[in-house]
C-alpha cells in the first residue's frame, strides 16, 4: 500500500460522513498493519469473512471499493414532472395522502401506493405534523371569561 493511499485511508477513518466507509477503512489501515483477519474481525465485531470479502474488493478496486455502491431495485414511479406538480398541490392547500394519491391517478395517470408516496414526500423534505388543538372557539366559555362577566354586573 502506498502512503499516499495510508493518507487517505486516514483522512476517512476521522472525517468520513458515512460509518460504513470508515470501519471500511479503518479494515483495510488494520490489514495493512500485518493483523490478521480474525483479529480484526473480533475487534470490529463482524464475521471473518466479511473482513476477506473487503480485502479482496480493495486489490481488485482501491479505495473505489470504500463507499456503498448503487442498489438494486425498481426505478421510481414518479418523475421530475410528477413531483413538481406534486409540490404545487402541496404549497396550494393542504392535503392528505389519500387525496394526493387520487389526484396524481385521475390528472397524471399514475397509480402509486399511499405509503409510496408518503416515502416519496419523505424524500422530497415534506413531514406530517398533527394539529393537536382546534383553532375554532369552544362552544363551552371558560372559567376566566364568566369570572369577568360576572364582576361587571
Amino acid at each position: 500500500m502506498s502512503e499516499s493511499e495510508r493518507e487517505q485511508l486516514q483522512v476517512i477513518i476521522k472525517k468520513g460522513s458515512d460509518w460504513r466507509e470508515r470501519e471500511r477503512a479503518q479494515t483495510i489501515l488494520m490489514l495493512s498493519e500485518s493483523q490478521t483477519v480474525v483479529a480484526v474481525a473480533e475487534h470490529q465485531g463482524v464475521q471473518p469473512e466479511a473482513i476477506r470479502e473487503r480485502r479482496r474488493k480493495w486489490w481488485k478496486n482501491g479505495l473505489a471499493s470504500l463507499p456503498d455502491q448503487p442498489r438494486s431495485g425498481a426505478p421510481s414511479k414518479l418523475t421530475d414532472a410528477h413531483r413538481s406538480q406534486l409540490k404545487e398541490w402541496i404549497d396550494a392547500e393542504p392535503l392528505n395522502c389519500r387525496a394526493l394519491v387520487s389526484r396524481l391517478t385521475t390528472e397524471c395517470g399514475v397509480t402509486i401506493s399511499a405509503g409510496t408516496l408518503r416515502n416519496e414526500l419523505k424524500r422530497m423534505g415534506y413531514v406530517w405534523k398533527r394539529t393537536r388543538y382546534s383553532l375554532k372557539k369552544s362552544a363551552i366559555p371558560n372559567a376566566s371569561s364568566r369570572l369577568s362577566k360576572t364582576s361587571l354586573n
